[in-house]
């Protein structure tokens, strides 16, 4: 399995300039288009469900070529989904720390 560092998502409470806003998940998010480095920047709202982890704890995400492999007998927080067209993304925790996972459709 090969993993291609993609962002560092990283927890704000303040509104940031050019947020995005998921309403399925009840989140926003902004900062990786602008970031050379892929840094996330997420605010998340009081009634978000997503794991508590991933709402407290900055994550690491890598892009992998098959999410199912990735996942295999790891603990999985955020079930594989796809949060826009052609990505499929999930979540799994590593030591107390949440980890993303991305598949990218070419």
């Amino acid at each position: 399995m090969k993993y291609k560092y993609h962002h560092i998502g990283l927890i704000v409470t303040t509104p940031q300039k050019n947020e995005v806003y998921n309403k399925d998940m009840k989140y926003y998010a902004s900062g990786y288009f602008e970031s050379q480095f892929g840094i996330e920047l997420l605010r998340f709202e009081k009634e978000s469900h997503l794991h508590p982890l991933v709402k407290t704890v900055p994550h690491i995400a890598f892009v992998v070529d098959d999410i199912e492999e990735a996942i295999s007998g790891k603990k999985v927080i955020i079930e594989p989904n796809n949060p826009v067209d052609d990505v499929t993304i999930c979540f799994i925790e590593e030591n107390g720390a949440p980890i993303e996972f991305l598949h990218i459709k070419k």
